[in-house]
C-alpha cells in the first residue's frame, strides 16, 4: 500500500532505502531522543528495515521529489494505556532526517497516518508519546491534533535509560471534525 501526500511517497520499505535509512539514523540527534542509538552500519540499517519497518503499517517517508527516503512513520503496535476492547487503539511514531526538521514533513506524513488509521483500519483511538526534551515531536502532535493525557517515568530500553515521557491521544470523533472543519 502507498499513500500519497503533497510532498511525501509513503510506502513500504525496501531492502536498497539501507542507505537513506543509516544517512539519517547514524545521526546522533534522531534516534536518542527517540529511544534508540544511531545505526552503527549500513548493514544495520538493511537489519531494521527487515525487522521492525516490515511490521503492517509501517512506511517509508519518500520525499516525491528526490525519490530519498527520509524518515520512517506508522503504527507501532497497542499502547499499554488505552487497551480497551469496544475501541481499537494504536501507537503512531516517526522519525525524520535533521535536513527536513521544521519544514513539515513529519506532521505531513502523520496526518496521512492517520486518515488511514481511522478509514481503513478503524482505529478509535491513535496514542503518540516523546520523551523529555523531544520538543520538536511534541509540536508535530499538536499540530496533528493530539491532546496531551498523561506523564510517567519508564525505561528506554534500547538506550537503558530511565526518561521521562508524555503521552498524548487523538480520537476518531475529534480526528473527524478537524477534517471535516478543514473542509
Amino acid at each position: 500500500m502507498e499513500i500519497e501526500t503533497p510532498r511525501l511517497r509513503l510506502r513500504p520499505f525496501r531492502d536498497g532505502d539501507a542507505a537513506d535509512v543509516y544517512a539519517y539514523a547514524r545521526d546522533p540527534r534522531v534516534g536518542p531522543i527517540a529511544g534508540w542509538p544511531p545505526h552503527r552500519s549500513m548493514e544495520e540499517s538493511l537489519e531494521i528495515i527487515r525487522t521492525v519497518f516490515s511490521a503492517p503499517g509501517v512506511f517509508a517517508m519518500e520525499e516525491r521529489e528526490s525519490g530519498r527516503v527520509v524518515g520512517s512513520v506508522g503504527f507501532v503496535g497497542n499502547h499499554p494505556a488505552g487497551e480497551q476492547a469496544d475501541c481499537p487503539d494504536d501507537e503512531v511514531g516517526y522519525a525524520l532526517s535533521p535536513a527536513y526538521w521544521g519544514r513539515g514533513p513529519a506532521p505531513e506524513a502523520v496526518e496521512a497516518v492517520l486518515a488511514y488509521g481511522f478509514t481503513d483500519l478503524g482505529l478509535g483511538r491513535v496514542w503518540c508519546g516523546h520523551y523529555a526534551g523531544n520538543w520538536r515531536s511534541a509540536r508535530c502532535m499538536g499540530k496533528c491534533g493530539f491532546r496531551y493525557q498523561f506523564a510517567r517515568v519508564g525505561r528506554a530500553a534500547l538506550l537503558g535509560e530511565t526518561r521521562q515521557s508524555y503521552f498524548y491521544l487523538l480520537t476518531e470523533e475529534d480526528w473527524r471534525g478537524r477534517v471535516s472543519g478543514a473542509l
